[in-house]
């Protein structure tokens, strides 16, 4: 028996296939453009349509790690590292390398590995589950995992002071 789709459904899966095309389109950029921070910008945009994936999946605290751990901090770092290297403009540097046919071959099979495993799984029906509750997942990052995270900011503050560091060119 066929069931009858809304218009709110239908405009959600519109948007759905909208945001995964334009992550799969910032995910292309930033393996395919010629400029780094072009390469950069791309994956910015895929980043952002991830966390819009997670807000489609009702995965709110994700979203937003997804954006705070990944656009705001890596890819800033990543930015900062572009802007940092000497030869970002160069048109010498090639485009592609002896290991591209390697690569895009490697990939094509991962990708029919996974399309066969997508089509051929059997997959378990969903269980109602019980929401995650976000103050106590805040007060066990506080607490038990604090540590960790204070490093890991830590490294990335000695990875930012490192780049400037090697970039900076000696007064004469």
């Amino acid at each position: 028996m066929l069931e009858t789709i809304g218009p709110l459904e239908s405009a959600a899966k519109a948007a759905f296939y909208v945001v995964a095309a334009g992550t799969l389109a910032g995910a292309w950029a930033a393996v395919s453009a010629r400029n780094l921070f072009r390469a950069a910008l791309g994956l910015a945009v895929a980043l952002f349509g991830v966390a819009i994936l997670y807000l489609f999946l009702e995965a709110e605290f994700l979203a937003v790690v997804q954006i705070l751990v990944y656009v705001g901090a890596i890819l800033t770092l990543l930015v900062f590292g572009v802007m940092l290297t000497a030869r970002i403009a160069d048109p010498s540097v090639p485009r592609w390398n002896g290991q591209a046919w390697g690569g895009l071959a490697v990939a094509a099979v991962l990708g029919l590995g996974l399309a066969h495993l997508l089509f051929h799984a059997p997959w378990l029906a969903p269980v109602d589950a019980a929401p995650a509750a976000l103050p106590e997942l805040g007060k066990t990052l506080l607490s038990t995992y604090l540590l960790p995270f204070e490093v890991l900011s830590l490294l990335l503050l000695g990875a930012l002071v490192g780049a400037v560091f090697i970039a900076r060119k000696d007064p004469e």
